[in-house]
């Protein structure tokens, strides 16, 4: 019978591997387009109702790309809708989401230390962050349309940082950088799915019926447009944070988060401006490399990470702590693995718990079972090219305590 634990680990990597294919698909055609807008050339001559053209080559080609702004004489035939790009984005990070945090949220997305809930009510929690940061969202562009599109912005940018304050009271520190994520990509994938591709469809249902499409349908979208854009980064920087500690598990994280918006605001400012042919903004790295020195700094202030849940015993933590293994496998882990797995590493060049994983205690070893499992009883991936020299006789220990564990 398939190993549950194997199995699990394996769904895990289909799902993140699936969330990074559709990312990249909806990312690059994203990308694509706001460059290929900005780059929009006006000529005389151009067919009637085109707004402008560009010449690109490619690939051993040369590709010649007009826009209208309203219908053609004749519509094509085949009109391809870039929609499913950003659905598949949201649906497998939603699925991943579950996999993760949800299935194991007593792990990763609950903090006792934090805010003290079951796992029910933590899922709840989540689930309406996701769905409140939209609402909040939507109606503030609403609110907003037609007025100045910066004072939206910097409003918004306020709004972001306070919620970024408030999740790291909500989580761990690793699920508050991922939700921050996956409110803003709700966000991104909403509004596709319910602001542009709905208007777009409401301007091409116009101009085919010869009706002349109201401008405030292509303005509403211009401006979901823009903000997606200048979201990209962040979001991708959030959804890798997990793997790094120093980002999501210090006291400052929040503010750390907040800097990565600015961050991305920055470098898209760069492209934008490069595609618009307008200029050479450098001045932007500059500024994204200060404000990246800031953060540096600020994730060693103070030099002991606190983002991170302090081990508790659980229901399940307690089995594996009374099985007759333990002592044995205390010793192996303390022997093979806590000199970089301890809250202050005495390995050379290791100078901070790989992961945030931390693990010189009972408790600590019990809560991180199935990773001590996975990584180092089914897999040689820890300790890493075995530097610590555990034996096969050791990893087979470590199988059987967390299968006798399971019974």
């Amino acid at each position: 019978m398939l190993d549950f634990a194997i199995f699990w680990d394996w769904l895990s990597f289909a799902v993140r591997w699936l969330h990074v294919i559709t990312a990249i698909a909806w990312i690059g055609s994203s990308f694509y387009f706001v460059a290929l807008d900005l780059g929009l050339r006006q000529r005389a001559g151009l067919p009637e109702g085109a707004f402008g053209e560009e010449w690109q080559v490619h690939g051993g080609g040369f590709y010649h790309i007009q826009k209208y702004l309203v219908a053609p004489a004749a519509m094509p035939e085949h009109l391809t809708w870039f929609k499913w790009e950003s659905y598949a984005t949201w649906l497998s990070g939603f699925a991943l989401l579950c996999v993760v945090y949800y299935a194991s949220a007593d792990l990763f997305l609950i903090d006792p230390n934090v805010l003290d809930v079951s796992v029910p009510v933590g899922i709840g929690i989540s689930l309406a962050t996701i769905g409140v940061g939209w609402l909040a969202y939507d109606n503030l562009c609403k609110l907003f349309l037609g007025k100045s599109d910066t004072g939206l912005m910097i409003f918004l940018y306020c709004i972001l940082v306070f919620i970024a304050w408030g999740l790291t009271h909500l989580f761990t520190g690793r699920a508050a950088f991922l939700h921050l994520g996956a409110i803003t990509a709700t966000i991104m994938s909403a509004n596709v799915f319910m602001v542009i591709i709905p208007n777009q469809k409401i301007v091409v249902a116009d101009l085919i019926a010869g009706r002349k499409p109201d401008p405030k349908y292509g303005k509403i979208a211009k401006q979901r447009s823009v903000h997606n854009n200048y979201l990209t980064l962040p979001v991708l920087f959030l959804m890798l944070s997990n793997h790094y500690p120093l980002a999501f598990g210090t006291q400052y994280n929040w503010v750390i988060a907040s800097l990565v918006f600015l961050i991305g605001v920055l470098i898209r400012h760069y492209f934008n401006t490069g595609h618009a042919r307008k200029g050479n903004p450098t001045w932007t790295w500059l500024a994204a490399a200060i404000l990246f020195v800031i953060i540096i700094w600020l994730s060693t202030v103070p030099k002991v990470l606190t983002g991170e849940p302090k081990a508790a015993t659980t229901a399940t933590g307690e089995v594996y702590i009374a099985s007759t293994h333990f002592p044995a496998v205390r010793n192996t882990v303390m022997g093979r693995c806590a000199m970089c797995h301890a809250s202050e590493p005495f390995y050379d060049g290791i100078y901070h718990a790989p992961k945030g994983v931390v693990l010189d205690s009972d408790e600590a070893i019990a809560s991180h079972a199935r990773e001590i499992y996975l990584q180092a009883g089914r897999s040689h991936a820890m300790p890493p090219a075995n530097v610590t020299q555990m034996t096969d006789r050791e990893r087979q220990l470590l199988i059987a305590w967390f299968e006798d564990g399971r019974e």
